[in-house]
C-alpha cells in the first residue's frame, strides 16, 4: 500500500510543461547588400528630398547604427504563407514528427500574403490555414489561427501555445513567425533598409515533469495609449509617389528610447517570476531590430542586476546578415543556434534562455525557457 501511495504522490507532483522538440527556419534566397540602395531617392517625412547627404553617407550611417550589411528578400513567386510552410516542414523534420500529428498551427505575422506590385494585406483565409493547405495537412483536429502583435507575434504565439498545452487543450503544435517586409517598405524611406523577409518555426509538445522544463514563465506589456503610434502604416515619403498604398512607418528615435528603457524591466520581471538571476541565463534571444539598440537593452538589463560583462557573449545576433524580418527574427535565430550555425553560440540541456521581442503596439514579451 505504501508503494502505491508513494507512486500516487509522485504522479501528483508532475506538472504539464510546453517544451520545444524541434526548430526550423527558411532564409529567402535573394541576398540584398547595402549597395542595392545606392540608386534610391530618399525623402524626409516632410516630403523633402534628402540632398545634404549622398546615398553613400546615408548607407554608411545606417550601417554604423544598425550593423546591417545585408538582408534576405523572397523570390517574386514567394508569399509569406509559402516561406512559413517551408519553416514548419523544416521544424517537423528536425523534430522527427509527422505533420499530421499537429494539434495547432499558430502563425505570427503582420501583413499576410502580399503579391508583388500590390501593396495589399491578404489574410483571408488566415495565413495559418494557408500553411495547412500548402503542407496538405488533412487532420481536421489541427486548428489554425493567426497572431498579429507586431514584431512580438511569434513570442505572443508561444505564450498562447503554452496556455493551450498547460490547460490540456492540446498536446503538440507549431508556432511560426513569418513576414515579407520587402513588399510593404517605402523605397523612399531610409528605414526601408532595415526590413527583410524570413520565417522561423518551433514545435511545442506537452511533457509531464516533476522538474520544471520548457516554458517556465513569461512577462508581457503593452503601452498603446502613449506609444501606439511609434510603428504604423503611412503614405510614401515621396510626395508624387503613385497610388494610395500604405507602407511601414517608424518613429525610429522615439522607439529606440522606449525600447532601451522599457524592455529591460520586462526581462527582469520574467526572471523574477522564474526565481532566477541574470547570471543563471545562458543565452538571450532578442528581436533582431537594431544591433546597437539590442546591445543597449541587454546592457541595461545587466545594470538592473548590478552586473557587468560583454553582452555579446550571451546574445547571439543574426541581423548583420539577415536584417529585420519582424516576427521571424527570434525563431530563426534560435534555429540557427540550435543547429550549430552561429559560431560560438549553442544551447545545451539544462540551459536557461530568454526569448524576447518588442514591436508595434507597443508590445513586449519576455519568455524564460529551460532547455
Amino acid at each position: 500500500m505504501k508503494d502505491i501511495a508513494d507512486n500516487l504522490q509522485t504522479e501528483m507532483r508532475k506538472e504539464l510543461y510546453a517544451r520545444i522538440i524541434g526548430t526550423g527556419s527558411y532564409l529567402p534566397p535573394v541576398v540584398i547588400k547595402n549597395d542595392y540602395f545606392l540608386d534610391h531617392e530618399f525623402y524626409e517625412p516632410s516630403g523633402k528630398k534628402i540632398t545634404d547627404k549622398t546615398n553613400e553617407e546615408i548607407i554608411q550611417k545606417f550601417y554604423e547604427i544598425t550593423n546591417i550589411a545585408e538582408r534576405r528578400y523572397v523570390n517574386e513567386n514567394q508569399l509569406t504563407s509559402d516561406i512559413a510552410a517551408l519553416a514548419v516542414q523544416d521544424a517537423c523534420d528536425s523534430a522527427g514528427i509527422d505533420k499530421e500529428s499537429l494539434d495547432f498551427i499558430i502563425l505570427g505575422h503582420n501583413f499576410g500574403d502580399i503579391l508583388p506590385g500590390n501593396v495589399r494585406m491578404d489574410a483571408v483565409p488566415s495565413i495559418a490555414n494557408r500553411v495547412k493547405m500548402k503542407l496538405k495537412i488533412n487532420n481536421p483536429a489541427c486548428f489554425c489561427h493567426d497572431v498579429i502583435s507586431g514584431c512580438p507575434g511569434w513570442t505572443q504565439g508561444m505564450i498562447i501555445a503554452d496556455a493551450y498545452i498547460k490547460s490540456g487543450f492540446a498536446k503538440r503544435g507549431v508556432v511560426v513567425g513569418a513576414d515579407v517586409l520587402s513588399r510593404i517598405s517605402d523605397p523612399h524611406d531610409r528605414d526601408s533598409m532595415i526590413y527583410a523577409d524570413g520565417a522561423g518555426a518551433t514545435i511545442l509538445e506537452a511533457v509531464e515533469s516533476e522538474e520544471p522544463t520548457g516554458i517556465l514563465c513569461h512577462a508581457s506589456r503593452s503601452d498603446s495609449a502613449q506609444y501606439g503610434s511609434l510603428l504604423t502604416l503611412g503614405s510614401s515619403y515621396h510626395p508624387e509617389f503613385p497610388g494610395n498604398e500604405l507602407y511601414i512607418k517608424m518613429s525610429g528615435h522615439k522607439l529606440y528610447v522606449y525600447a532601451i528603457s522599457t524592455v529591460p524591466k520586462v526581462v527582469k520581471e520574467s526572471l523574477d517570476k522564474a526565481g532566477l538571476h541574470l547570471t543563471d541565463i545562458k543565452k538571450v534571444f532578442i528581436h533582431q531590430a537594431n544591433e546597437k539598440m539590442d546591445e543597449v537593452i541587454l546592457t541595461n538589463v545587466f545594470k538592473l542586476y548590478g552586473e557587468t560583462g560583454n553582452v555579446m557573449d550571451i546574445m547571439p545576433m543574426s541581423i548583420s546578415k539577415l536584417g529585420n524580418s519582424s516576427t521571424a527574427t527570434v525563431p530563426t535565430l534560435l534555429d540557427l543556434v540550435v543547429k550549430g550555425k552561429m559560431n560560438g553560440h549553442r544551447v545545451e540541456k539544462g540551459d536557461y534562455i530568454i526569448l524576447c521581442s518588442v514591436g508595434a503596439g507597443m508590445n513586449i514579451n519576455s519568455i524564460v525557457y529551460k532547455w
